[in-house]
């Protein structure tokens, strides 16, 4: 167990020798751990949760276990373990949990080591980790800070570029990166070296399916996973309900299909986004909306025969909005309103509509101005809201329509 650890140690300290992009955050490091509180970072694989608490760290002496080791996982004796991070790590402040989604009963053995006054900081890729494990044995214990694929606007830090351009970047440079940004997505391994794109995306997609999914629920039908999971990547901004699933992949039943949908939303693969009801009990029956963690999976995994430029800035606004904290159970929906026009985004603060978002990619067509504005406008009407914005790639003006005003804003600027 010793070896293992201090391999470990070789494997943190030569991490920690990279240079990384600081990645924007509302949250304070320092307030954060200065907090007795766990301090979890959650989000998919791949998209910088290991870098973010190692840099949250790094002038810390901490100690270090990552849990995508099989060794280690073969090997654990928790007692064990313990004293061999005293001797690797001699008087360490705080202790850094990786992946700890992979040891078994991993929640208990936290609570125990929360209770014993650690300073813990840990990371994993599952969502269930907050909604059951996390919040039935850690409740009230842990702040979570989730990490996403880069912004938009991280994306531009990574080139050195800015959105509202400064030192005399040109429109065309922008406009080439927010197309790429657009069509390949954000995943940090991939925005340097995008003839990896592809690839890169492909084989973690199926390692998230067969990996964090199929192996983590003992999944038999691994093929019915799958072909669902291609599905709703090739079906992404669509309404799908469970029932019609089930019939169109020849499943054999509803709870298989409701339960294979739940386990893909678990590692922050696919969101559901919920159509708004006042009725608790209708929206809940009311088709949902597929969305991708990143856009870069519809590239790289979606039967597709269009750019579908569209729906991948829809989904590019729908993770913006995810990342600013909108939460699709209690802050975030969709509107179809009684004459079946559509809104594609409610954001809801508290009891009260507070905005309405509706993405088109481009508005010079007036047939499209047309039929955006009627959508939004009526949807309006019948949410009792008059904070309306229509997000393109990048038109920008203000629209007046009867009592109310509408903003069109580009991207980059939303």
């Amino acid at each position: 167990m010793k070896n293992i650890i201090l391999n470990q140690r070789k494997e943190r300290d030569e991490l920690l020798s990279r240079t990384y992009l600081a990645r924007r955050s509302s949250q304070n490091v320092d307030s954060l751990l200065n907090s007795h509180f766990i301090k979890l970072i959650t989000g998919p694989r791949r998209v910088g949760k290991s870098t973010q608490a190692l840099l949250m760290l790094r002038d810390k002496n901490f100690a270090y276990l990552n849990f995508d080791s099989q060794s280690l996982l073969d090997n654990w004796n928790a007692n064990l373990v313990m004293r061999m991070l005293d001797d690797v790590y001699p008087g360490y402040e705080f202790l850094l949990l990786d992946e700890v989604q992979n040891l078994d009963a991993w929640d208990l053995w936290v609570s125990e080591l929360y209770r014993q006054g650690k300073n813990l900081v840990i990371t994993g890729s599952n969502a269930k980790m907050l909604s059951s494990e996390m919040a039935t044995v850690l409740t009230g214990k842990y702040i979570q800070v989730e990490m996403l694929p880069f912004s938009l606007e991280e994306f531009f830090d990574w080139h050195k570029l800015f959105s509202h351009k400064q030192n005399g970047e040109s429109d065309v440079e922008l406009s080439v990166l927010m197309d790429d940004y657009l069509r390949n997505g954000g995943y940090p391994e991939v925005v340097a070296a995008r003839q990896l794109t592809y690839s890169y995306l492909d084989t973690l997609f199926d390692s998230i399916v067969w990996k964090d999914v199929a192996r983590r629920h003992k999944v038999r039908n691994i093929t019915d996973l799958n072909n669902l999971a291609i599905y709703l990547v090739s079906n992404f901004c669509n309404s799908v309900s469970a029932n019609e699933l089930t019939q169109e992949l020849g499943f054999a039943s509803v709870n298989t299909t409701k339960k294979f949908m739940d386990y893909l939303h678990e590692p922050y693969l696919f969101y559901y986004l919920p159509r708004y009801n006042n009725k608790l009990k209708l929206m809940k029956k009311a088709p949902q909306k597929v969305y991708l963690v990143d856009n870069g999976f519809v590239s790289a995994k979606a039967f597709a025969l269009s750019d579908n430029l569209g729906r991948l800035l829809e989904n590019q606004v729908f993770i913006e909005l995810v990342r600013r904290g909108y939460d699709t159970d209690k802050t975030l929906f969709y509107y179809h309103s009684r004459n079946d026009k559509e809104v594609d985004f409610v954001l809801r603060k508290g009891p009260r509509i507070e905005r309405l978002v509706q993405v088109c990619y481009d508005m010079s067509n007036p047939k499209t101005e047309k039929r955006e504005l009627d959508s939004l406008i009526e949807c309006a009407g019948e949410l009792h809201c008059s904070n309306l914005t229509i997000v393109t790639n990048n038109e920008e003006r203000t629209i007046k329509k009867g009592d109310y005003t509408v903003e069109v804003v580009p991207i980059s600027k939303f």
